[in-house]
């Protein structure tokens, strides 16, 4: 089963295999029964198919899309992409990940059935991610909810970088410090810790797990986490407008925007921003935030929070102090 980043790629990419299917079909058909004695000159293509009812905008829905098998040009005149859904896609957006769309010059009139490129695939992830493309922000902000084993030591004042918070039995990261050994250690934000140098801290409260890492030699501290549980990744694109379809107040999501692209991926209201294209925003000023996203080009990733559990992860840690002392550095991946 295919994966994709947004709605906006699974759509472009069943369009992309559906127009390839009916070109192979017709390329068959041709192959099979060639006009018995017209010259190559004189080949007379089939009529001009209407595939697609309309492609783009409510005011655009009246506008056909057209393939057309053109003997003089002696290749394929495809959709045109640069705006679909509301979204503005770039030729060079198109060129990079979506080569299927671009007209190549052939040799022989056999050879009409453009070449299956691969559509991009987002490393580690396995999506499928035709519009998306190889995305560093899809990357740098995938959730994985998978375990890994981290190596941390102590710094120079004895301490390691974090806080925690004790949820449902389980421990959880709520704050990772700039440029603490944590944060050189890859901890974010909503880690589930699991195990610390081989105790299991399942059950153990607040203070317990301080008490365990306060007593940890300074080197070779093992520290045993899940990716983010309660977190998950939006993948947005931005409209030909320049907006992606949301409003949020003090980094929580208010609205929704009607038949944008927030709202066809599924972005709901009373949820949290964590992350913009995998970077930490958590107390930044909502200014800050804007900035961020007006940085973001076509595609844009949120790491959202449920707004009831993220209070809860931050209940004893003022927004005053969560500022300045949160790591906001770009992750590595």
């Amino acid at each position: 089963m295919s994966l994709y980043p947004s709605l906006e790629d699974m759509l472009v990419d069943k369009m992309v295999q559906s127009q390839n299917t009916v070109v192979a079909a017709a390329a068959a058909q041709q192959q099979m029964y060639p006009p018995p004695s017209a010259p190559a000159s004189d080949v007379k293509y089939p009529p001009a198919y209407n595939l697609y009812p309309s492609f783009g905008d409510s005011a655009q829905s009246d506008k056909k899309l057209e393939m057309v098998h053109s003997a003089g040009a002696g290749g394929i005149m495809y959709p045109d992409l640069y705006e679909y859904m509301g979204l503005e896609l770039s030729k060079e957006m198109i060129e990079a990940n979506l080569p299927q769309y671009v007209p190549q010059p052939q040799q022989n009139s056999s050879a009409i059935v453009p070449q299956h490129s691969t559509v991009a695939i987002v490393n580690n992830a396995n999506m499928v991610a035709p519009i998306t493309g190889n995305f560093t922000g899809l990357q740098r902000a995938q959730v994985t909810n998978g375990i890994r084993e981290l190596v941390m030591c102590k710094g120079a004042d004895k301490k390691v970088g974090l806080r925690v918070q004790a949820i449902n039995k389980g421990i959880f990261v709520c704050l990772v410090v700039k440029n603490s050994p944590a944060a050189l250690a890859g901890l974010r934000f909503g880690d589930q810790i699991l195990q610390i140098n081989g105790t299991l801290v399942a059950g153990f409260s607040v203070d317990d797990v301080h008490k365990l890492l306060k007593k940890s030699d300074k080197n070779n501290i093992s520290v045993v986490v899940r990716d983010r549980p309660f977190e998950r990744v939006i993948t947005l694109h931005k409209d030909s407008s320049g907006s992606f379809g949301f409003q949020f107040n003090d980094g929580t999501i208010t609205a929704i925007v009607k038949d944008s692209s927030a709202a066809r991926n599924g972005l709901i209201i009373d949820q949290q921003l964590l992350e913009i294209n995998g970077q930490n925003v958590i107390a930044m000023k909502d200014k800050e935030i804007r900035q961020l996203i007006s940085a973001s080009e076509q595609v844009m990733t949120l790491t959202i929070v449920p707004k009831m559990i993220y209070d809860v992860m931050i209940k004893k840690l003022s927004t005053s102090w969560l500022r300045g002392k949160m790591d906001h550095s770009l992750p590595d991946f």
